[in-house]
């Protein structure tokens, strides 16, 4: 969390630069829009294709959220609460990060920090209930018991039937000191995360024996980011890989925060393509410690740089529709009033407070000062545009560009209509777009417009025929709406719940309920490529199996309907289909991960080989599943990398594999990474496929 600088300095955090990632996407799936001329003196436009035909969940009404704290006098006030009901704010949070583990909230009181007045739980409740939001509370884990929460949950849903269903078990609890830094307050004698997760499960215990459909979260962090990998002295597994397995099947959800930092505002904006792989990488762990399917909260979210002028906003915006378009059920933008901190100028020339509100706190530091209170920072009309973009209900689809100064998103609103979000990350100059449509016509008719300049005190709107191109304003965030052409949309309900029922190593099988609002002729299932969607297979009925897969790799598809006039739905729900190595293989690979420091790790490699003869002189050669990954250094072996690809030799004493599985080999490799560091999934051994363990 970020606290109030009025009150006390900010947490010292590790920070994970990352290098800024783009993806040149692919064509479209169906013919559709044309791309407009460009000018022959400028550039080419940036070529934005967006396909319809690639589902990548639903909005929760949960989507949109933000942090409230105690300590902000402000936080209930008519204005406040008008200007947060205005951005259509689904969630807010309470009490306020790191004060979850110091708040009572009984007598409203968090001793050892301020509380301001009128910030009590029914005020909080009051703001919750005028704006149309759900509230998502912090038990207090520090310094609080299981019946202290059990208590807050029977006044809240009992007494008071506010029906408040998300309850997290604490905030950044692995900042307790455990691994050396410690900003949250616990009072636990044992601190290590192996206690945190069996308290989580009295907790969970008490709160459900007074309300059972309430949903309590666990603290996790996200991998690529500290601690993850840090393990104290004694332990064999770090944060997450200790508490997961702890809590499946006692908490309902899990929380992780995002600060991704960046040197400068170049690099924070294209910190969020790597989000993407960050959360892959947690579904990941989840599944690996008996918690697959777990929902995902991203609690906290703010960049660390330019925290209340343009870049941050246009940094939100992108994050924002990021993580939803990862699974994620909340992300709650740190907070609504912050305060200032070291002054600076941000590259379009803005006064940057250093201030992670949203909404001024009218404050200053020295002679310089804020706007008037409760003024809108960029970072809030960021928000409002989310709206904009799609509400809760709405299907987010694939887009995609082909520079990495324009980020794109798409919504397939639920009355038919599509909304492109369009992000211009260039301070100085306005990009010139192409739009291309997959699995969607546009009816001709004036599209709607959004925009938000840079430096703006309001979103301009207005209208624009030409639904083929658009001209993004330098620092800015652009929404365009279409409707779409009449007997063009199907009638058939996206196809439900897709899921697999058999994988091996180069064949899945996934099955779905059916569609309604008519008889489909076929069902066709496509892996999402980019944004163009590939046909791997259709069926008459309710499943179908894929084969000549990848061994060792992961998919996302999409299964659709097609009715008697060749129209096809929307698209199910995203699923995810990963294959196995070899179940019989004559070589054998482990690999494992044995410590790390969030931006870096130590793996250790070991090799058998079950042929009937021996080997002499092995080479191993794997992948890095994310761009973020190289080698930077090694043992027992000789290792050489050229983009994601790795080889590996042996050194002298090492060189023979003897048959039958006779002996193994082993080698070690320090990894650096920004951001996500999935393991390899497929090793060849002398050009064969390993069963990996």
């Amino acid at each position: 969390m970020r606290l109030p600088r009025s009150l006390t300095p900010t947490p010292w955090r590790l920070r994970v630069a990352a290098a800024a990632t783009t993806a040149v996407l692919g064509a479209a799936l169906l013919a559709g829009g044309g791309p407009a001329a460009a000018d022959a003196s400028g550039p080419a436009p940036v070529d934005v294709t967006v396909n319809a035909a690639e589902g990548q969940g639903t909005i929760p009404d949960t989507a949109y959220g933000l942090n409230s704290a105690v300590w902000d006098s402000q936080m209930n006030v008519p204005q406040v609460q008008d200007l947060l009901q205005s951005a259509q704010v689904g969630m807010l949070r309470y009490p306020g990060g790191s004060y979850g583990d110091l708040y009572h909230w009984k007598d409203n009181t968090a001793p050892g920090g301020y509380v301001a007045p009128g910030t009590d739980f029914d005020a909080f409740m009051g703001t919750v209930r005028k704006i149309g939001a759900q509230p998502i509370l912090i038990a207090n884990y520090g310094s609080g018991t299981p019946q202290e929460a059990a208590d807050w949950v029977r006044y809240a849903n009992v007494t008071q039937k506010y029906g408040a269903k998300y309850w997290e078990i604490g905030n950044e609890l692995y900042g307790n000191g455990h691994y050396g830094s410690g900003w949250e307050r616990d009072d636990h004698a044992d601190t290590s995360p192996a206690a945190y997760a069996r308290n989580v499960a009295d907790y969970a215990t008490a709160m459900k024996a007074v309300d059972p459909t309430v949903r309590i979260g666990a603290v996790l962090t996200l991998p690529g980011n500290w601690p993850d990998g840090v393990m104290a002295g004694g332990e064999s597994a770090d944060w997450n890989h200790t508490v997961i397995p702890l809590i499946a099947g006692k908490a309902d959800f899990v929380i992780v925060h995002w600060y991704p930092g960046g040197s400068d505002a170049a690099q924070m904006l294209g910190e969020p393509s790597q989000l993407t792989g960050e959360l892959a990488q947690l579904r990941d762990e989840l599944d690996a410690g008996g918690a697959a399917g777990t929902p995902i909260a991203l609690t906290e979210v703010n960049s660390n740089v330019d925290e209340d002028t343009q870049p941050d906003a246009l940094f939100g915006a992108d994050t924002y529709v990021t993580a939803l378009q990862s699974g994620v059920f909340t992300v709650d933008w740190w907070d609504t009033h912050n305060g200032p901190g070291a002054i600076s100028t941000a590259p379009d020339g803005a006064t940057d407070y250093d201030d992670y509100g949203i909404l001024s706190s009218g404050t200053c530091v020295g002679s310089v000062c804020e706007p008037p209170l409760n003024t809108p920072f960029p970072t809030y009309f960021a928000i409002s545009m989310l709206s904009r973009l799609g509400r809760p209900g709405d299907q987010l689809v694939g887009a995609g560009t082909t520079s990495p100064l324009v980020s794109a998103h798409a919504v397939h609103r639920a009355d038919g209509d599509l909304s492109v979000m369009l992000i211009n990350k260039d301070p100085a100059h306005a990009q010139q777009v192409a739009l291309h449509y997959a699995g969607f016509t546009p009816d001709g008719s004036p599209a709607a417009v959004a925009t938000f300049r840079d430096q703006a005190s309001s979103i301009e709107t207005g209208t624009t025929g030409d639904v083929t191109a658009q001209t993004l304003p330098p620092y800015s965030i652009t929404t365009v709406t279409l409707h779409p052409g009449a007997g063009t949309q199907s009638a058939l309900s996206a196809p439900g719940a897709p899921h697999v029922t058999a994988v091996t190593d180069t064949s899945a099988t996934v099955s779905w309920t059916p569609s309604a609002g008519g008889t489909p002729t076929r069902y066709e299932v496509y892996r999402q490529n980019g944004t163009t969607s590939e046909l791997l297979a259709d069926s008459t009925g309710g499943s179908a199996t894929v084969h000549n897969l990848t061994p060792g790799a992961t998919f996302t598809w999409n299964v659709l309907a097609r009715d008697s006039a060749g129209r096809l739905s929307r698209p199910s729900d995203p699923v995810t289909v990963r294959t196995g190595t070899p179940a019989h293989s004559t070589c054998q690979v482990s690999f494992q991960v044995t410590g790390g420091w969030g931006n870096g790790y130590n793996a250790n490699v070991s090799i058998t080989s079950t042929a009937p003869t021996p080997i002499t002189g092995w080479t191993l050669a794997f992948s890095f599943p994310a761009a973020g990954e190289s080698v930077s250094g090694f043992w027992n072996a000789h290792v050489t990398q050229q983009g994601r690809d790795v080889v590996a030799t042996p050194v002298d004493w090492n060189s023979t594999l003897a048959a039958n599985g006779g002996n193994s080999v082993s080698f070690g490799f320090t990894g650096a990474n920004t951001g996500a560091y999935p393991p390899p999934t497929v090793f060849t051994l002398n050009g064969t496929v390993c069963t990996t363990t």
